[in-house]
C-alpha cells in the first residue's frame, strides 16, 4: 500500500507577497552566515548544523522536508511501505540529474544508502542505517530498502543525500541533485553557489548565491545596512531592532535546544546534585526577557516544542528557580561555598553569548563563579565537540531529521555524538527500548521516558528553543521557515 507520512510542522508565517520569475542570469543575493562550513562539505557526515544548512541546497535524498514539515517525493517519485514497515519501496524519478550533468540511476542510489550504512564495514556511517538489512535494486527504476525490523517511522532517514556512485565522497568537490549545485569556497570568507539548470523541480529563482561568512556578530547590523549582505538568520531582537525600513523582519523558531550542556565526565559536573544546584539557581524567563525580550518557549529536557509529539512541556517545571535548595544541594554535594568553573562560548552566536552572560550572574546567587570563554567556532568545534575538553558550553543543538532519535540518540552512552559524555544505564536501555519497538505508541512513550530521565537528572540546564529573527532586504521576497534547521535559497527572488 502507498503510505504518505506527514511530520509535524511548525505553525510560522512565509513569505512576503509577490510572484517569482525564472532566474535571471545576473540575479544575485548575498547570503551572511555566521560560520564557515569548516567540518565536512560530504552531508553524510556533516556535524554541524549551519553546514547542513547550506547542504541543504545542494543534496536531496528520496524523499525530502518541505516547509509543513511533510516529507515529499525528491529523487523518488513515489514510495511505498509494506504492512509490517519493513520494506520501503521506491520508484525512481525520470531524468533526475546530478550536477555534473550525469543522469541518476538506482546504483547511485543503491551506493548512497549503502555507504550510510556502512555495507562492507562494522559500523555504519549514519546510525539510524544500522536498522537496515539489504538496499535491493529489483530493476533499473526501483529501489528497496529493507529493515532488520518493523518500523514505520524510518521515512524521514531516507532524505540522506544520494550522490554518483563513482563520487561518494563529497568533502572536496560536492556533487548533488538539488536546486543549486556548488561553485567554489573561500575558507573564512564565502561560499559560491548557482542554479542548476537541469533541476527536476520547480527551479531556484535567483541564479548567483553568495554565503559571506559574519563571524563577528558586532558586525551584523553593519553589514546589512551597508549592503554587503541582503539576508541574515538568527538574529537578535536587539540586532533586528537597529535596522531600518530598508528590511523585512520575519520571526520563526530556530528549532533547537539551547541549554547550558554539562561535561557529566569532570568534576564537578559528574555529581547528580551539582548539575540540579545549577538547573535550580537559573531563571530560565529572565534569560528569554534579556536575550530576546521574552520570546524563547522553554524547553525542560533535549526537545523542541516542533516535535509536538514528544515534546513534554510538564518537563519545564522539573526545577523552577529556587536558591534555598540550590545551596542545600551544592552543600551536600560537598561544595557549600561553591565553585568555579569555564563556560566555553563560540563567540559567532550572539544569543548562546548573552545567555552565558546572564547564567554567569544568577550562578553568583549560589556562590558559583562562571568564567566566559569566547572561542571562534572552529575552535569550539575541534576542543568541545569533537575533542570534549570543557566543562560547559552554551549552544544549540538542533535535529538532523524530523526524529525523536536524531535528538535523544546523542546521549546513549557509547554515542559518538555525546559530547557531553552523558552515562546512564537505565537512559541506554529505555532509549534502546523505544527505538526498537514496532509499536508506534509505545515508541513514543519511552523517547518521553527519556526525556524525563535527561530533565530529573540534570544532564544540562536546559533553557530554551531560541526565537529566529531573519532580515531580508526588501528587493528579495520568498523566505520560508522550516520546521528543521535549513534553509531553502531555491524559494528567494527578486520582487
Amino acid at each position: 500500500m502507498m503510505l504518505l507520512i506527514s511530520l509535524m510542522a511548525t505553525a510560522l508565517s512565509a513569505c512576503a507577497g509577490g510572484k517569482a520569475g525564472s532566474a535571471d542570469a545576473d540575479s544575485l543575493i548575498t547570503i551572511g552566515i555566521p560560520q564557515d562550513l569548516d567540518d565536512s562539505l560530504d552531508p553524510h557526515i556533516a556535524e554541524g548544523a549551519g553546514t547542513r544548512e547550506v547542504l541543504f541546497n545542494v543534496f536531496e535524498g528520496l524523499v525530502k522536508p518541505n516547509s509543513n514539515g511533510d516529507l515529499i517525493p525528491a529523487v523518488a517519485e513515489s514510495y511505498s511501505i509494506n504492512e509490517d514497515g519493513t520494506v520501503y519501496t521506491f520508484t525512481l524519478r525520470k531524468n533526475v540529474k546530478f550536477h555534473n550533468g550525469a543522469k541518476v540511476t538506482v546504483q547511485d542510489v543503491k551506493a548512497s544508502l549503502d555507504k550510510c550504512a556502512g555495507t562492507g564495514s562494522d559500523e555504519p556511517l549514519v546510525a539510524a542505517f544500522s536498522a537496515v538489512s539489504a538496499i535491493n535494486t529489483p530493476d533499473e527504476s526501483t529501489i528497496e530498502v529493507v529493515l532488520k525490523e518493523s518500523d514505520t517511522d524510518f521515512l524521514p532517514n531516507l532524505t540522506a543525500a544520494i550522490l554518483p556512485a563513482d563520487h561518494l565522497d563529497a568533502s572536496v568537490d560536492p556533487i548533488g541533485t538539488g536546486p543549486y549545485k556548488y561553485v567554489s569556497r573561500s575558507p573564512q570568507e564565502n561560499i559560491v553557489l548557482e542554479s542548476f539548470d537541469d533541476y527536476w523541480g520547480e527551479k531556484a529563482h535567483i541564479k548567483n548565491v553568495v554565503l559571506k561568512i559574519v563571524p563577528d556578530g558586532d558586525t551584523i547590523v553593519m553589514n546589512l545596512e551597508g549592503g554587503s549582505i541582503d539576508l541574515m538568520a538568527r538574529l537578535s531582537t536587539t540586532q533586528a531592532a537597529q535596522l531600518s525600513d530598508n528590511f523585512d523582519i520575519y520571526e520563526g523558531t530556530m528549532n533547537l535546544v539551547q541549554a547550558v550542556y554539562l561535561n557529566n565526565a569532570v568534576e564537578p559536573f559528574n555529581n547528580t546534585k551539582v548539575r540540579q544546584a545549577l538547573c535550580y539557581a537559573v531563571d530560565i524567563q529572565e534569560i528569554m526577557d534579556f536575550v530576546s525580550d521574552g520570546k524563547g518557549t522553554e524547553t525542560g529536557s533535549s526537545m523542541f516544542p516542533a516535535f509536538g509529539k514528544y515534546y513534554v512541556k510538564e518537563l519545564n517545571d522539573t526545577y523552577n528557580t529556587d536558591i534555598e535548595k540550590a545551596k542545600q544541594l551544592l552543600s551536600e554535594a560537598g561544595y557549600p561555598d561553591g565553585f568555579e568553573f569555564s563556560i566555553t562560548v563560540p563567540s559567532n552566536y550572539q544569543q548562546h553569548v548573552d545567555t552565558a552572560q546572564v547564567v554567569k550572574e544568577q550562578l553568583k546567587k549560589i556562590g558559583v563563579t562562571a568564567n566566559i570563554n569566547l572561542v571562534e567556532w572552529d575552535t569550539w568545534l575541534n576542543d568541545v565537540y569533537i575533542g570534549r575538553n570543557f566543562e560547559a558550553t552554551v549552544i544549540g543543538v538542533d535535529a538532523s531529521t524530523l526524529t525523536a532519535s536524531a535528538m535523544l540518540g546523542r546521549f546513549v552512552s557509547d554515542s559518538g555524538k555525546n559530547f557531553i559524555n552523558y552515562n546512564n544505564a537505565e537512559y541506554d536501555k529505555i532509549y534502546n527500548e523505544a527505538f526498537t519497538s514496532t509499536d508506534d505508541a509505545v515508541r513514543t512513550e519511552k523517547y518521553k521516558e527519556c526525556e524525563k530521565i535527561l530533565s530529573t537528572d540534570a544532564a544540562n540546564v536546559y533553557i530554551q528553543d531560541l526565537p529566529n529573527m531573519v532580515a531580508v532586504n526588501k528587493k528579495f521576497g520568498g523566505y520560508e521557515f522550516y520546521p528543521l534547521y535549513v534553509m531553502d535559497f531555491s524559494k528567494l527572488y527578486v520582487k
